[in-house]
């Protein structure tokens, strides 16, 4: 299947939406700097639904609906064959400030080379149902998810997770251990208690009047120095827009709301004390510049010069993770298949086909 770009796309709406002083700004234009744009789109930009109603993703999106908790709901997810295939199938998970669209450039690379790409948005993001009332936990998440994969078939995958992803993918792996041929774990958050080191609780209603004053500019100052090492290009800003349009939209409450509900499911429920119990072959790919941390910002100074260390998080999880490979990215942040796609696709690729025989 040909891909088009969803970043050159996604660039020039928000161009037009701009105006014209922003015109200087090509959809091509991928050079790093080492700041934001002397002259950064301000928080004006497309709006968008609660459940991204208007903004493109590269390949058709398909639903699975189904009941959880009393509720009809539905899972929004792109299921891409390969022109010729490999016979195996991989589930990219998306962080919690991602969508499955940010992984247009992975799902390229992966079909390329033959694999099934399923690409989901979890329950209460992106083109996912918002239920308000949801107990959200991974368990949840992860039974949805193997719910959603064996309705269309897929008995076996390897389960990639990113950011939050990460947390999910390390859960779905422990659940259905059988079902996961493979884990790729990319930056995970998790692989630290947050609570445990002293990160003082929020509650959702505190999380909720953070999450309702999300901005284009605060999202952009936050993953320039997190997930990118201080970089910033024209190719990030789709992605500051998917998200910051969604609290321009007429569903800002509801998009809020589910943010400070999956938010308080991540500071809860740490996965890295079962990291031991994680059976199969596992990849981890982890960029040294990261330090992500939830809840940070809210910890007092000396709690928060312990946090979200990579190169140890990493290094430890290796450690703990009985069959694992790690790969660290020297220079890249929280979001290496973003930042620096070439070396994060070849070092994947590598590990895909490194698999042992049998698994």
């Amino acid at each position: 299947m040909r891909f088009r770009s969803l970043a050159a796309l996604a660039v020039s709406v928000c161009l037009a939406a701009f105006g014209s002083n922003a015109s200087a700004v090509g959809a091509t234009d991928v050079a790093a700097s080492s700041a934001a744009p002397a002259n950064p789109p301000g928080d004006d930009g497309p709006a968008y639904g609660p459940e991204l109603q208007g903004f493109t993703y590269p390949a058709p999106v398909h639903q699975f609906e189904f009941a959880s908790q009393g509720e009809q709901l539905h899972m929004s997810y792109m299921d891409i064959a390969p022109e010729h295939p490999n016979g195996r199938t991989v589930v990219l998970l998306h962080g919690k400030n991602f969508c499955a669209a940010t992984w247009e450039g992975t799902i390229g690379r992966l079909t390329a080379a033959g694999y099934r790409v399923i690409a989901p948005d979890q329950i209460g993001f992106c083109k996912s149902s918002k239920p308000q009332r949801y107990q959200f936990s991974f368990q949840q998440l992860a039974r949805n998810t193997h719910a959603l994969l064996e309705s269309i078939g897929v008995k076996q995958a390897t389960i990639v997770g990113h950011s939050t992803g990460g947390m999910l993918a390390v859960r779905y792996a422990l659940m259905y251990p059988e079902a996961t041929q493979q884990l790729v774990l990319v930056n995970p958050i998790g692989l630290e208690d947050w609570k445990a080191k002293g990160v003082p609780s929020l509650s959702v209603d505190q999380w909720y009047e953070r999450e309702l004053k999300t901005t284009a500019g605060g999202i952009r100052r936050y993953e320039q120095a997190t997930y990118y090492s201080g970089q910033w290009r024209s190719d990030f800003e789709p992605w500051v827009q998917m998200l910051a349009g969604m609290y321009r939209g007429p569903g800002k409450k509801e998009v809020a709301w589910d943010s400070a509900l999956l938010y308080d499911m991540i500071y809860t429920q740490p996965v890295f004390y079962e990291l031991g119990q994680v059976s199969m072959p596992t990849l981890l790919l982890i960029g040294q510049k990261d330090t992500t941390a939830i809840g940070k910002d809210a910890a007092p100074p000396d709690v928060r010069a312990q946090l979200g260390h990579y190169p140890e998080l990493g290094r430890a999880a290796a450690k703990a993770i009985p069959h694992a490979t790690l790969v660290e990215f020297a220079e890249l942040g929280h979001a290496p298949q973003m930042q620096d796609p070439q070396a994060f696709h070849k070092a994947l690729l590598d590990g895909l086909a490194a698999l042992p025989a049998g698994h």
